[in-house]
Protein backbone atom coordinates (compact mmCIF):
# COMPACT_ATOMS: atom_id res chain seq x y z
CA UNK A 1 0.00 0.00 0.00
CA UNK A 2 2.89 2.58 0.97
CA UNK A 3 4.88 1.78 -2.86
CA UNK A 4 1.06 2.22 -4.30
CA UNK A 5 0.53 5.52 -2.20
CA UNK A 6 4.42 6.63 -3.47
CA UNK A 7 3.62 5.66 -6.45
CA UNK A 8 0.22 7.64 -7.18
CA UNK A 9 2.17 10.75 -4.97
CA UNK A 10 4.67 10.86 -8.05
CA UNK A 11 2.64 10.58 -10.77
CA UNK A 12 0.38 13.52 -8.96
CA UNK A 13 3.45 15.30 -8.79
CA UNK A 14 4.26 14.83 -12.54
CA UNK A 15 0.67 15.73 -13.32
CA UNK A 16 0.88 19.17 -11.69
CA UNK A 17 3.86 19.97 -12.82
CA UNK A 18 2.94 19.06 -16.23
CA UNK A 19 -0.19 21.63 -15.98
CA UNK A 20 1.59 24.39 -14.90
CA UNK A 21 4.30 24.22 -17.36
CA UNK A 22 2.26 23.44 -20.55
CA UNK A 23 -0.73 24.86 -19.49
CA UNK A 24 -1.28 27.31 -16.29
CA UNK A 25 2.19 29.09 -17.44
CA UNK A 26 1.62 30.17 -20.74
CA UNK A 27 -2.24 30.96 -20.01
CA UNK A 28 -0.71 33.55 -17.06
CA UNK A 29 1.71 34.81 -19.93
CA UNK A 30 -0.90 35.59 -22.51
CA UNK A 31 0.92 32.81 -24.54
CA UNK A 32 0.26 29.33 -26.57
CA UNK A 33 2.48 26.25 -27.13
CA UNK A 34 0.16 25.38 -30.21
CA UNK A 35 -1.01 22.59 -28.36
CA UNK A 36 -5.03 23.78 -28.30
CA UNK A 37 -4.49 24.42 -31.86
CA UNK A 38 -3.15 21.13 -32.79
CA UNK A 39 -6.02 19.00 -30.64
CA UNK A 40 -8.35 21.69 -32.58
CA UNK A 41 -7.04 20.35 -35.99
CA UNK A 42 -7.21 16.34 -35.27
CA UNK A 43 -10.55 17.36 -33.70
CA UNK A 44 -12.31 19.10 -36.87
CA UNK A 45 -10.69 16.88 -39.25
CA UNK A 46 -12.32 13.61 -36.65
CA UNK A 47 -15.40 15.30 -37.11
CA UNK A 48 -15.38 15.75 -40.99
CA UNK A 49 -14.25 12.40 -41.11
CA UNK A 50 -17.29 11.24 -39.29
CA UNK A 51 -19.61 13.31 -41.54
CA UNK A 52 -18.93 11.76 -44.43
CA UNK A 53 -18.97 8.33 -42.69
CA UNK A 54 -22.40 9.39 -41.71
CA UNK A 55 -23.43 10.27 -45.03
CA UNK A 56 -22.08 7.47 -46.94
CA UNK A 57 -23.99 5.07 -43.86
CA UNK A 58 -27.34 5.96 -44.72
CA UNK A 59 -29.46 4.11 -46.95
CA UNK A 60 -32.10 6.00 -48.32
CA UNK A 61 -29.60 10.19 -48.20
CA UNK A 62 -31.46 12.66 -47.45
CA UNK A 63 -29.01 15.48 -48.57
CA UNK A 64 -30.93 18.63 -46.77
CA UNK A 65 -31.02 16.80 -43.55
CA UNK A 66 -27.44 16.84 -43.72
CA UNK A 67 -27.42 20.21 -45.00
CA UNK A 68 -29.90 22.22 -42.81
CA UNK A 69 -30.21 22.13 -39.37
CA UNK A 70 -33.77 20.51 -37.97
CA UNK A 71 -34.35 23.70 -36.36
CA UNK A 72 -36.59 25.14 -38.71
CA UNK A 73 -39.83 23.16 -36.89
CA UNK A 74 -41.67 20.22 -37.13
CA UNK A 75 -44.70 21.95 -38.36
CA UNK A 76 -44.85 23.97 -41.32
CA UNK A 77 -45.93 28.04 -40.34
CA UNK A 78 -47.53 30.38 -42.64
CA UNK A 79 -46.36 33.73 -41.31
CA UNK A 80 -48.82 36.18 -43.24
CA UNK A 81 -50.23 38.25 -41.09
CA UNK A 82 -53.57 38.28 -39.63
CA UNK A 83 -55.16 40.57 -42.33
CA UNK A 84 -53.89 38.53 -45.24
CA UNK A 85 -55.27 35.29 -42.92
CA UNK A 86 -59.02 36.75 -42.96
CA UNK A 87 -59.31 38.86 -46.00
CA UNK A 88 -62.69 37.81 -45.99
CA UNK A 89 -63.87 40.04 -43.23
CA UNK A 90 -63.56 42.33 -45.97
CA UNK A 91 -67.35 40.94 -46.54
CA UNK A 92 -68.49 43.52 -43.32
CA UNK A 93 -70.29 40.98 -42.14
CA UNK A 94 -68.46 38.42 -39.36
CA UNK A 95 -68.77 34.74 -40.40
CA UNK A 96 -68.21 32.08 -37.25
CA UNK A 97 -65.48 30.62 -39.29
CA UNK A 98 -63.28 33.37 -38.43
CA UNK A 99 -62.23 31.64 -35.49
CA UNK A 100 -60.80 28.86 -37.73
CA UNK A 101 -57.62 31.08 -38.18
CA UNK A 102 -57.02 31.78 -33.91
CA UNK A 103 -57.89 28.20 -33.89
CA UNK A 104 -54.72 27.40 -36.11
CA UNK A 105 -52.51 29.44 -34.61
CA UNK A 106 -53.79 28.12 -31.19
CA UNK A 107 -52.87 24.24 -32.25
CA UNK A 108 -49.64 25.42 -33.62
CA UNK A 109 -48.20 27.06 -30.32
CA UNK A 110 -49.19 23.62 -28.48
CA UNK A 111 -47.27 21.65 -30.91
CA UNK A 112 -44.29 23.88 -31.34
CA UNK A 113 -44.32 27.85 -29.96
CA UNK A 114 -41.34 29.83 -30.79
CA UNK A 115 -40.78 30.44 -27.16
CA UNK A 116 -40.47 26.89 -25.54
CA UNK A 117 -37.81 25.77 -28.66
CA UNK A 118 -35.32 28.11 -27.30
CA UNK A 119 -34.93 26.53 -24.12
CA UNK A 120 -33.97 23.10 -25.79
CA UNK A 121 -30.46 22.32 -27.18
CA UNK A 122 -29.55 23.56 -30.68
CA UNK A 123 -30.38 20.48 -33.24
CA UNK A 124 -27.25 19.80 -34.85
CA UNK A 125 -26.39 19.31 -38.57
CA UNK A 126 -24.54 16.73 -37.89
CA UNK A 127 -23.40 14.34 -35.06
CA UNK A 128 -20.69 15.45 -33.32
CA UNK A 129 -19.81 12.13 -31.35
CA UNK A 130 -21.30 13.25 -28.45
CA UNK A 131 -25.21 14.24 -28.08
CA UNK A 132 -27.14 12.40 -30.77
CA UNK A 133 -29.43 15.80 -31.34
CA UNK A 134 -30.73 14.57 -34.59
CA UNK A 135 -32.80 11.77 -34.50
CA UNK A 136 -32.20 10.69 -38.15
CA UNK A 137 -28.94 9.94 -36.89
CA UNK A 138 -28.57 6.08 -35.85
CA UNK A 139 -26.03 3.20 -35.72
CA UNK A 140 -23.77 3.67 -38.63
CA UNK A 141 -20.99 1.62 -39.08
CA UNK A 142 -18.55 -0.40 -36.68
CA UNK A 143 -15.45 2.04 -37.65
CA UNK A 144 -17.68 4.97 -36.71
CA UNK A 145 -18.68 2.94 -33.23
CA UNK A 146 -14.93 2.63 -32.17
CA UNK A 147 -14.33 6.20 -32.75
CA UNK A 148 -17.18 7.66 -30.61
CA UNK A 149 -15.56 4.65 -27.70
CA UNK A 150 -11.95 6.03 -28.20
CA UNK A 151 -13.71 9.84 -27.66
CA UNK A 152 -15.55 8.69 -24.70
CA UNK A 153 -11.94 7.64 -23.20
CA UNK A 154 -10.52 11.01 -24.17
CA UNK A 155 -13.06 12.76 -22.85
CA UNK A 156 -13.38 11.08 -19.46
CA UNK A 157 -10.25 9.91 -18.66
CA UNK A 158 -8.03 12.72 -20.08
CA UNK A 159 -9.73 15.37 -20.93
CA UNK A 160 -11.93 15.75 -17.50
CA UNK A 161 -8.80 15.05 -15.15
CA UNK A 162 -7.22 18.09 -17.07
CA UNK A 163 -10.07 20.22 -17.03
CA UNK A 164 -10.91 19.63 -13.28
CA UNK A 165 -7.23 20.16 -12.76
CA UNK A 166 -6.64 23.64 -14.24
CA UNK A 167 -10.67 24.67 -13.14
CA UNK A 168 -9.59 24.25 -9.22
CA UNK A 169 -6.32 26.23 -10.23
CA UNK A 170 -8.23 28.95 -11.88
CA UNK A 171 -10.76 29.27 -9.22
CA UNK A 172 -8.28 29.29 -5.94
CA UNK A 173 -5.97 31.60 -7.81
CA UNK A 174 -9.09 33.45 -8.29
CA UNK A 175 -9.87 33.47 -4.48
CA UNK A 176 -6.50 33.74 -3.20
CA UNK A 177 -5.07 36.66 -5.53
CA UNK A 178 -8.17 39.15 -5.54
CA UNK A 179 -8.40 38.39 -1.28
CA UNK A 180 -4.56 39.25 -1.03
CA UNK A 181 -5.34 42.07 -3.84
CA UNK A 182 -8.50 43.36 -1.66
CA UNK A 183 -5.55 44.55 1.31
CA UNK A 184 -4.17 46.68 -0.73
CA UNK A 185 -5.60 50.59 -0.35
CA UNK A 186 -7.38 51.83 -3.23
CA UNK A 187 -5.19 52.63 -5.59
CA UNK A 188 -3.83 52.94 -9.31
CA UNK A 189 -1.52 49.74 -8.47
CA UNK A 190 -4.36 47.87 -6.87
CA UNK A 191 -6.42 48.51 -9.64
CA UNK A 192 -4.07 47.34 -12.15
CA UNK A 193 -2.73 44.38 -9.81
CA UNK A 194 -7.43 43.33 -9.90
CA UNK A 195 -6.98 43.45 -13.63
CA UNK A 196 -3.89 41.30 -13.30
CA UNK A 197 -5.70 38.66 -11.62
CA UNK A 198 -8.67 39.04 -12.82
CA UNK A 199 -7.29 38.46 -16.95
CA UNK A 200 -5.00 35.60 -15.88
CA UNK A 201 -7.22 33.50 -14.24
CA UNK A 202 -9.88 33.67 -17.07
CA UNK A 203 -7.59 32.66 -18.80
CA UNK A 204 -6.53 29.46 -16.90
CA UNK A 205 -10.59 28.95 -16.68
CA UNK A 206 -10.78 29.24 -20.45
CA UNK A 207 -8.07 26.43 -20.85
CA UNK A 208 -10.41 24.57 -18.33
CA UNK A 209 -13.23 24.35 -21.35
CA UNK A 210 -10.92 23.82 -24.28
CA UNK A 211 -11.67 26.77 -25.14
CA UNK A 212 -11.09 28.99 -28.72
CA UNK A 213 -12.37 32.27 -29.11
CA UNK A 214 -12.35 35.01 -31.55
CA UNK A 215 -12.70 38.70 -31.17
CA UNK A 216 -13.99 40.63 -33.91
CA UNK A 217 -13.91 44.22 -34.29
CA UNK A 218 -11.64 44.90 -30.60
CA UNK A 219 -11.69 48.95 -31.42
CA UNK A 220 -15.01 48.60 -30.10
CA UNK A 221 -14.30 47.41 -27.00
CA UNK A 222 -16.55 48.41 -23.54
CA UNK A 223 -14.47 51.30 -22.01
CA UNK A 224 -15.00 52.42 -18.69
CA UNK A 225 -17.62 53.76 -17.24
CA UNK A 226 -19.45 52.50 -20.09
CA UNK A 227 -22.32 49.19 -19.83
CA UNK A 228 -21.84 46.53 -21.78
CA UNK A 229 -24.83 44.32 -22.68
CA UNK A 230 -24.77 40.84 -24.30
CA UNK A 231 -27.12 38.03 -25.24
CA UNK A 232 -26.98 35.45 -23.05
CA UNK A 233 -26.22 31.25 -23.49
CA UNK A 234 -24.67 30.12 -20.53
CA UNK A 235 -22.78 30.93 -17.57
CA UNK A 236 -19.84 31.00 -19.01
CA UNK A 237 -20.24 33.84 -21.64
CA UNK A 238 -18.69 35.65 -18.22
CA UNK A 239 -15.62 34.10 -19.12
CA UNK A 240 -15.68 34.35 -22.40
CA UNK A 241 -15.34 37.91 -22.45
CA UNK A 242 -13.17 38.34 -19.34
CA UNK A 243 -11.00 36.62 -20.92
CA UNK A 244 -10.43 38.93 -23.25
CA UNK A 245 -11.18 42.24 -20.32
CA UNK A 246 -12.29 43.04 -17.12
CA UNK A 247 -15.34 44.02 -16.26
CA UNK A 248 -17.54 44.87 -13.29
CA UNK A 249 -20.41 42.14 -12.42
CA UNK A 250 -23.65 42.93 -11.86
CA UNK A 251 -25.67 40.26 -9.76
CA UNK A 252 -27.83 38.50 -6.64
CA UNK A 253 -25.44 37.39 -3.59
CA UNK A 254 -25.42 33.40 -3.29
CA UNK A 255 -24.16 30.92 -1.25
CA UNK A 256 -21.48 28.22 -0.97
CA UNK A 257 -18.63 28.54 -3.64
CA UNK A 258 -20.02 31.30 -5.79
CA UNK A 259 -20.40 33.51 -2.78
CA UNK A 260 -16.90 32.83 -1.80
CA UNK A 261 -15.49 34.26 -5.26
CA UNK A 262 -18.29 37.30 -4.86
CA UNK A 263 -16.71 37.61 -1.67
CA UNK A 264 -13.44 37.86 -2.41
CA UNK A 265 -13.55 39.33 -6.08
CA UNK A 266 -15.56 42.90 -4.41
CA UNK A 267 -12.82 42.88 -2.67
CA UNK A 268 -10.23 43.94 -5.47
CA UNK A 269 -13.18 45.33 -7.89
CA UNK A 270 -16.19 47.09 -7.78
CA UNK A 271 -18.65 44.54 -8.73
CA UNK A 272 -21.83 45.44 -7.80
CA UNK A 273 -23.86 42.26 -5.75
CA UNK A 274 -27.02 42.56 -4.68
CA UNK A 275 -29.00 40.82 -1.52
CA UNK A 276 -32.32 39.36 -2.68
CA UNK A 277 -34.11 41.37 -1.08
CA UNK A 278 -32.48 44.26 -2.35
CA UNK A 279 -32.60 43.12 -5.80
CA UNK A 280 -36.44 43.38 -6.70
CA UNK A 281 -36.10 46.71 -5.49
CA UNK A 282 -36.02 48.51 -8.56
CA UNK A 283 -35.14 51.84 -7.73
CA UNK A 284 -32.04 50.61 -5.61
CA UNK A 285 -30.43 48.80 -8.06
CA UNK A 286 -31.03 51.81 -10.78
CA UNK A 287 -29.45 54.03 -8.14
CA UNK A 288 -26.51 51.89 -8.01
CA UNK A 289 -25.44 51.53 -11.17
CA UNK A 290 -25.70 55.05 -12.04
CA UNK A 291 -23.46 55.93 -9.36
CA UNK A 292 -21.18 53.06 -10.82
CA UNK A 293 -21.35 54.27 -14.67
CA UNK A 294 -21.30 57.86 -13.47
CA UNK A 295 -17.61 57.26 -11.72
CA UNK A 296 -15.15 57.12 -15.38
CA UNK A 297 -12.92 55.38 -13.37
CA UNK A 298 -14.70 52.30 -13.17
CA UNK A 299 -14.48 49.50 -15.00
CA UNK A 300 -17.13 48.99 -17.22
CA UNK A 301 -20.74 47.11 -16.10
CA UNK A 302 -21.25 43.42 -17.70
CA UNK A 303 -25.37 42.96 -17.58
CA UNK A 304 -27.53 40.43 -19.71
CA UNK A 305 -30.71 41.95 -20.38
CA UNK A 306 -32.30 39.06 -21.20
CA UNK A 307 -32.07 37.80 -17.66
CA UNK A 308 -32.11 34.24 -18.44
CA UNK A 309 -29.83 31.96 -20.91
CA UNK A 310 -31.28 30.91 -24.23
CA UNK A 311 -29.82 28.20 -26.76
CA UNK A 312 -27.96 29.91 -28.62
CA UNK A 313 -30.21 30.53 -31.79
CA UNK A 314 -31.73 33.70 -31.04
CA UNK A 315 -31.84 36.77 -29.07
CA UNK A 316 -35.43 37.47 -26.45
CA UNK A 317 -36.80 40.25 -25.22
CA UNK A 318 -34.33 42.83 -23.06
CA UNK A 319 -35.88 44.18 -20.02
CA UNK A 320 -35.44 47.67 -19.94
CA UNK A 321 -33.47 48.28 -16.54
CA UNK A 322 -30.27 48.51 -18.29
CA UNK A 323 -31.17 51.16 -20.72
CA UNK A 324 -32.66 53.22 -17.86
CA UNK A 325 -29.16 54.40 -16.27
CA UNK A 326 -27.76 56.32 -18.86
CA UNK A 327 -24.55 56.12 -20.20
CA UNK A 328 -22.98 55.14 -23.48
CA UNK A 329 -23.62 51.29 -24.10
CA UNK A 330 -21.30 48.92 -25.58
CA UNK A 331 -23.49 46.02 -27.41
CA UNK A 332 -21.21 42.60 -27.80
CA UNK A 333 -22.78 39.55 -29.39
CA UNK A 334 -21.57 36.05 -28.55
CA UNK A 335 -22.22 33.22 -30.62
CA UNK A 336 -21.34 29.66 -30.23
CA UNK A 337 -20.31 26.50 -32.18
CA UNK A 338 -22.77 23.66 -31.67
CA UNK A 339 -20.67 21.37 -33.37
CA UNK A 340 -17.74 21.07 -30.81
CA UNK A 341 -19.99 20.98 -27.59
CA UNK A 342 -23.17 22.23 -26.39
CA UNK A 343 -22.71 25.41 -24.46
CA UNK A 344 -26.63 26.29 -23.17
CA UNK A 345 -27.98 25.57 -20.08
CA UNK A 346 -31.02 24.27 -19.56
CA UNK A 347 -31.68 25.48 -15.64
CA UNK A 348 -34.68 23.91 -15.81
CA UNK A 349 -33.48 20.53 -16.69
CA UNK A 350 -29.66 20.47 -15.32
CA UNK A 351 -28.39 21.65 -12.30
CA UNK A 352 -25.25 23.78 -12.07
CA UNK A 353 -22.90 20.29 -11.26
CA UNK A 354 -24.16 18.53 -13.95
CA UNK A 355 -24.24 21.09 -16.79
CA UNK A 356 -20.13 21.99 -15.98
CA UNK A 357 -19.63 18.09 -15.87
CA UNK A 358 -21.21 18.24 -19.96
CA UNK A 359 -19.20 21.16 -20.39
CA UNK A 360 -16.22 19.48 -19.43
CA UNK A 361 -17.08 16.29 -21.10
CA UNK A 362 -17.38 17.95 -24.36
CA UNK A 363 -14.96 18.41 -26.82
CA UNK A 364 -14.38 22.08 -26.65
CA UNK A 365 -15.67 25.53 -26.67
CA UNK A 366 -16.02 27.39 -29.43
CA UNK A 367 -17.46 30.63 -29.80
CA UNK A 368 -17.34 34.11 -31.92
CA UNK A 369 -17.62 37.60 -29.87
CA UNK A 370 -18.58 40.62 -31.46
CA UNK A 371 -17.72 43.96 -30.32
CA UNK A 372 -20.55 46.39 -31.29
CA UNK A 373 -20.35 49.79 -31.76
CA UNK A 374 -21.36 52.14 -28.84
CA UNK A 375 -24.84 53.39 -29.02
CA UNK A 376 -26.62 56.18 -26.81
CA UNK A 377 -30.16 56.85 -26.28
CA UNK A 378 -31.30 59.12 -29.12
CA UNK A 379 -33.51 62.04 -28.25
CA UNK A 380 -37.61 61.06 -27.75
CA UNK A 381 -36.55 57.22 -27.57
CA UNK A 382 -37.88 55.78 -24.41
CA UNK A 383 -35.63 52.75 -22.83
CA UNK A 384 -38.11 49.72 -24.43
CA UNK A 385 -37.18 51.59 -27.88
CA UNK A 386 -33.76 51.76 -27.06
CA UNK A 387 -33.27 48.33 -25.80
CA UNK A 388 -34.63 46.40 -28.65
CA UNK A 389 -32.68 48.48 -31.37
CA UNK A 390 -29.52 47.62 -29.26
CA UNK A 391 -30.87 43.69 -29.59
CA UNK A 392 -31.51 44.36 -33.14
CA UNK A 393 -27.68 45.23 -33.28
CA UNK A 394 -27.19 42.09 -31.63
CA UNK A 395 -29.27 39.58 -32.98
CA UNK A 396 -28.19 40.85 -36.79
CA UNK A 397 -24.47 40.57 -35.79
CA UNK A 398 -24.55 37.21 -34.06
CA UNK A 399 -26.93 35.85 -36.71
CA UNK A 400 -29.50 35.05 -34.37
CA UNK A 401 -33.25 35.06 -34.47
CA UNK A 402 -34.94 38.31 -32.86
CA UNK A 403 -37.95 37.41 -30.79
CA UNK A 404 -40.44 40.23 -28.96
CA UNK A 405 -40.83 37.51 -26.08
CA UNK A 406 -39.51 38.03 -22.54
CA UNK A 407 -37.37 34.87 -21.51
CA UNK A 408 -39.18 34.98 -17.88
CA UNK A 409 -41.73 32.76 -19.82
CA UNK A 410 -38.98 30.06 -19.22
CA UNK A 411 -40.80 29.45 -15.96
CA UNK A 412 -43.68 31.41 -15.85
CA UNK A 413 -47.58 32.24 -17.79
CA UNK A 414 -48.22 34.24 -20.91
CA UNK A 415 -49.23 38.36 -19.56
CA UNK A 416 -52.82 38.66 -20.42
CA UNK A 417 -51.14 41.93 -22.61
CA UNK A 418 -49.98 39.72 -24.85
CA UNK A 419 -53.71 38.33 -25.46
CA UNK A 420 -55.47 42.00 -25.45
CA UNK A 421 -53.01 42.54 -28.08
CA UNK A 422 -54.33 39.84 -30.26
CA UNK A 423 -57.78 41.07 -29.64
CA UNK A 424 -57.46 44.37 -29.70
CA UNK A 425 -56.01 44.06 -33.60
CA UNK A 426 -58.81 42.06 -34.45
CA UNK A 427 -61.56 43.93 -32.85
CA UNK A 428 -59.35 46.87 -34.97
CA UNK A 429 -60.09 44.84 -37.82
CA UNK A 430 -63.83 45.05 -37.27
CA UNK A 431 -64.23 48.13 -36.94
CA UNK A 432 -62.12 49.41 -40.10
CA UNK A 433 -64.40 47.17 -42.30
CA UNK A 434 -67.34 48.29 -40.94
CA UNK A 435 -68.49 44.91 -39.37
CA UNK A 436 -69.24 46.08 -35.94
CA UNK A 437 -71.05 49.09 -37.15
CA UNK A 438 -73.34 46.84 -39.09
CA UNK A 439 -74.05 44.17 -36.42
CA UNK A 440 -75.18 47.41 -34.26
CA UNK A 441 -77.11 48.67 -36.76
CA UNK A 442 -78.95 45.22 -37.35
CA UNK A 443 -79.66 44.86 -33.61
CA UNK A 444 -80.96 48.30 -33.41
CA UNK A 445 -83.66 47.64 -36.09
CA UNK A 446 -84.74 44.44 -35.01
Amino acid sequence: MEELGSVAARVGVVWLVLVFALVVLPSALGISLGISEAYMWVLVKTLEWATIRIEKGVKKPQPQMLKSPAANGIIERDETPMEKEIEHLHRVEFEFSDIFYFCRKGFEAIVEDEVTQRFSSEELVSWNLLTRTNVNFHYISLRLTVVWVIGVIVRYCLLLPLRFTLATIGITSMIVGTTMVGQLPNSSVKDYLSEVVHLTCSRILVRALSGTIHYHNKENKPQKGGICVANHTSPIDVIMLTNDGCYAMVGQVHGGLMGVIQSATVKACPHVWFERSEIKDRHLVTKRLREHVADKSKLPILIFPEGTCINNTSVMMFKKGSFEIGGTIYPVAIKYDPQFGDAFWNSSKYNIVSYLLRIMTSWAIVCNVWYLPPMVRKEGEDAVQFANRVKSAIAHQGGLTELPWDGGLKRAKVKDTFKEEQQKNYSKMLVRNGSIGSLSTGTESD
